[in-house]
C-alpha cells in the first residue's frame, strides 16, 4: 500500500473519524483506524463498536491499493503537527506504516485489517434523502433534551418518527421535552427508531448548513447516514419510546407572547442570584406582567418584570432556569409563545414564526 496526499486533504477524513476512536482502548485495535486505498480513493474508518465513522478523499497522485490499521490519534497528531501545504507520503513496509513529509519521517506500528471490527449489517428496509441543513435543524432543535444515563434506557436516545411523509424528532429526560417536525416527501412508510446520544452528537458534528443531500437508511439494528465525504453508522436502542403525545399540554387560555432575546436576557440576570447547584427561578404571571424572581441560601434576591399581554388569573410556577435557557438558545430570534397547561402542570413554548418546521418545547415546573 502506498499513497501521497497533501496535509490538508488528509486531515479532513481524520477529523471526521477521530471522535469515535476509543481513548480507553478496551481492545487495542479500537485505538486504530482502518486505512483502505482502492484505485483513486482513500478511506479511513474508526469505531467504538457503537458508532462507526468513515471519512473519504480522492487521491490525485498514483497510488498502490492495500488495507491496514494504524494508531488513529498518533496518525492524526502527526498530520496536524506538520506545516501547512506539506505533501505526505505513506508506505506500508514490513507491516509498518512509513510516513514521510519533507525532512520528517515517522514509523507507525500496524495491526491486521482482518482483525478490525465492523458493525454487523442488517437488512435496510427504510431510506430517504434529506438536505444536510434540514437534518441538522431537526437534531439541533431536540438533542439537548436527550436523557443522560437514565435507567429508562430508551430515553438515552433521540426518537425518529417517520409518518405521512413527515419526519419528527423527539427527546425527553422526564423534566422537559423537545419536538421538531418537518415535511420530507421522500420519507415513506410509518415507523419509529431510537438513535443513541453518541450517534446524534457525532452526526451533528459532521452535518453542514448546506443544501447538499445525505441518504438516511434505517435498518433493523442500525442507522446509516451517507454523505459525499463521510458515512456514519450507529447502532439503535432496542426499546419502545413512550407516547410523547400524552405529555403535550391541553389547550389553555393562559398564553403570553414575548421577545425571545428579552426573556433570555432577563433569565440570565435573574439566575445570578439563584442557587448555584439548582438554578431555580419563579415565574409569576400577573395582569400584563411577567415577573421573574430568584433567591439563594445567602438570602439574596433578584427580580425582573416584563410587559406582556395577559388578562387571565394570576399563576406562579417554579422552573429550573437552565431548562428554559436550553430552549431559548436553540430558537431563532423573534417572538416566543408560552402556554400554561391546564392544571398548571407544565408550560409549552413555541416559536411564533417558524416556516421551516413545527417546533414545540415542554418544560415541567419544580417546587422551589
Amino acid at each position: 500500500m502506498k499513497f501521497t496526499v497533501s496535509r490538508e486533504v488528509l486531515l479532513h477524513p481524520l477529523q471526521i473519524i477521530i471522535g469515535v476512536v476509543d481513548r480507553r482502548q478496551t481492545l487495542p485495535i479500537l485505538g486504530n483506524a482502518l486505512v483502505t486505498v482502492n484505485k483513486e480513493q482513500l478511506s479511513l474508518l474508526g469505531t467504538d463498536l457503537e458508532v462507526e465513522l468513515i471519512g473519504r478523499l480522492t487521491l490525485e497522485q498514483p497510488s498502490t491499493a492495500g488495507q491496514i490499521t494504524v494508531p488513529a490519534r498518533k496518525f492524526y497528531d502527526i498530520c496536524r503537527s506538520l506545516p501547512e501545504d506539506t505533501m505526505i507520503q505513506c508506505t506500508l513496509e514490513d507491516q509498518r506504516l512509513i510516513v514521510k513529509a519533507g525532512r520528517s519521517r515517522f514509523t507507525l506500528q500496524t495491526l491486521p485489517a482482518l482483525d478490525f471490527p465492523n458493525i454487523e449489517e442488517s437488512p435496510s428496509e427504510n431510506r430517504f434523502k434529506i438536505a444536510q441543513r434540514d437534518l441538522r435543524y431537526l437534531l439541533e432543535q431536540t438533542h439537548f433534551a436527550v436523557a443522560q444515563q437514565d435507567v429508562r434506557y430508551y430515553l438515552n436516545g433521540l426518537l425518529f418518527e417517520i409518518k405521512d411523509q413527515q419526519i419528527r424528532t423527539v427527546a425527553t429526560d422526564g423534566h422537559r421535552m423537545a419536538l421538531c417536525s418537518m415535511k420530507i416527501p421522500s420519507a415513506a412508510g410509518s415507523y419509529q427508531v431510537i438513535v443513541p446520544r453518541k450517534g446524534v452528537t457525532e452526526l451533528l458534528r459532521l452535518l453542514q448548513d448546506s443544501e447538499e443531500e445525505v441518504e438516511v437508511i434505517f435498518a433493523q439494528h442500525h442507522v446509516r447516514v451517507i454523505a459525499k465525504d463521510f458515512t456514519l453508522t450507529s447502532k439503535l436502542i432496542d426499546g419502545k419510546y413512550p407516547d410523547y403525545n400524552k405529555v403535550l399540554p391541553k389547550p389553555s387560555e393562559k398564553i403570553i407572547q414575548l421577545d425571545r432575546d428579552i426573556f433570555k436576557q432577563a433569565l440570565n440576570r435573574v439566575i445570578i442570584l439563584s442557587n448555584e447547584k439548582f438554578r431555580g427561578v419563579t415565574l409569576i404571571w400577573q395582569e400584563n406582567t411577567l415577573v421573574l424572581q430568584s433567591h439563594n441560601a445567602e438570602h439574596e434576591e433578584a427580580e425582573e418584570k416584563l410587559e406582556v399581554k395577559y388578562l387571565q388569573s394570576e399563576t406562579q410556577l417554579g422552573f429550573n432556569a437552565s431548562y428554559l435557557l436550553d430552549v431559548l438558545n436553540c430558537t431563532s430570534p423573534g417572538e416566543v409563545e408560552i402556554t400554561i397547561a391546564q392544571g398548571d402542570n407544565s408550560v409549552l413554548l413555541q416559536p411564533k414564526l417558524n416556516e421551516r418546521a413545527t417546533t414545540l418545547f415542554v418544560v415541567m415546573p419544580v417546587l422551589l
